[in-house]
């Protein structure tokens, strides 16, 4: 008895599921990935302490041109990303505004190192002026040896 000879089946991939796939992926990293109101560039001081921000502070940013040597100021709410406003009077606007709505609202003030106290100290003075009570300088983590000294 002679066997027949049966022909190779190829390798067969099911594609229908591939959409229903792809879209997941994408849903999972959209829900994810956080985002940030403030990507400015700052070169931020140093300091040994860390304190974690509440998740939705607002933010004030203080930088300096490194050009022209003049301030530029940004604020944000804690949702919408930080934009420009005209100084320390506007920026006591919108912490006014939103101590209004919540008294406990936490601000983060992210400041250039090389920009003077004096100008920190006088957008400090608005927000304590708008009702802000809970203000953190944002800085950079300074690693300190195990030896104890910084």
């Amino acid at each position: 008895m002679k066997l027949r000879r049966t022909k190779a089946v190829g390798a067969i991939i099911p594609t229908a599921s591939m959409a229903d796939i792809a879209f997941l992926l994408i849903i999972f990293f959209m829900v994810t990935t956080s985002h940030e109101v403030d990507r400015t560039q700052v070169d931020l001081p140093r300091s040994s302490e860390r304190t974690e921000a509440e998740k939705g502070a607002a933010v004030v940013v203080l930088v300096k041109d490194e050009d022209s040597g003049e301030l530029s100021y940004k604020f944000s709410d804690g949702v919408a990303m930080t934009s420009v406003v005209g100084g320390p009077e506007d920026i006591y606007l919108e912490a006014s505004r939103l101590i209004y709505r919540d008294a406990t609202q936490q601000f983060i003030l992210k400041a250039e190192g090389s920009v003077h106290f004096e100008k920190i100290d006088e957008l400090l003075d608005q927000l304590r002026r708008g009702g802000v009570q809970n203000v953190l300088l944002l800085t950079q983590q300074r690693i300190v040896a195990s030896g104890g000294a910084p």
